[in-house]
């Protein structure tokens, strides 16, 4: 996490430094970025996401969800050197899980193909991770962001979530349910992603701070998507992200309750009285 440069700050001693790929005026870095994007069926919006992206990214990392279209097809006409994985089973969530495991990046960033995302703020999430922050987690409620594909209801609901991991896991987030994150890839050993649908992104967060990870908001704005329609359902997928807080927060009690009566802990009380 050390491997940082900021050109407009050096002097001659660090040109030699080819490694580095520059990012802005004012940041180089060594890690290599790696971009994950599952898809399905979004052939007609990959142009609008790729056109965003940084051309300073190590590699691209299409999970094709088993499209009827010419999804593939476009992605690689687009980005040649994209690296395709068809996704084996169904859902946001596994297609993500397949996506990291692909990945060879030591920063690994995940954006959605609706073309909801703007490929110009990864500068932001990626300035966060190297400057300390194991991850990045974007919030189009935080100072800055925003978002143009929410209904009320959704706010509401996104909210009421949000509050309640805030209470449960002592946690501080503005957003809850936004697909927009980047992390270093050793988090994937601390987290050990499991659920296959929309609610993926909640696990993550929630798992993050149970890891003891040290997480930055980035204020990100959402624009609408712009060809076909989501697979996202608010109320089916909204009692999912509940079902994975509650389940999430049960295991932290059992956790709890296990360390309590641990043999260990019985010996150590046992001295101490």
């Amino acid at each position: 996490m050390s491997s940082v440069l900021r050109p407009a700050a050096t002097g001659d001693k660090y040109r030699t430094a080819g490694a580095y790929r520059p990012v802005s005026s004012h940041l180089a870095i060594a890690p290599p970025v790696s971009v994950v994007i599952p898809a399905m069926n979004e052939a007609e919006n990959l142009p609008y996401v790729f056109k965003t992206l940084p051309d300073w990214i190590h590699e691209v990392v299409l999970v094709d969800g088993n499209s009827t279209d010419n999804t593939v097809e476009v992605a690689r006409e687009l980005w040649p050197e994209v690296k395709v994985v068809e996704q084996r089973g169904k859902g946001k969530g596994d297609a993500l899980i397949t996506g990291f495991e692909a990945c060879s990046g030591d920063i690994i960033v995940m954006v959605d193909a609706d073309g909801s995302a703007d490929g110009q703020e990864i500068v932001s999430y990626v300035s966060a991770l190297v400057s300390g922050a194991d991850f990045a987690k974007g919030s189009r409620f935080a100072n800055g962001g925003g978002t143009d594909d929410m209904t009320f209801i959704r706010k509401l609901g996104n909210w009421a979530l949000c509050t309640i991991v805030n209470r449960k896991f002592g946690a501080r987030y503005t957003d809850l349910c936004y697909g927009y994150n980047a992390f270093w890839r050793h988090c994937l050993d601390k987290i050990d992603l499991d659920c296959t649908g929309f609610e993926v992104e909640t696990l993550m967060n929630i798992r993050v701070v149970k890891a003891g990870l040290k997480v930055q908001e980035i204020p990100s704005h959402e624009y609408l998507r712009i060809h076909g329609t989501s697979n996202l359902r608010a109320v089916r997928d909204g009692f999912r992200v509940l079902n994975v807080i509650l389940k999430e927060r049960s295991n932290r009690r059992e956790l709890r309750r296990r360390a309590e009566h641990s043999p260990m802990l019985d010996s150590v009380r046992g001295e101490v009285s």
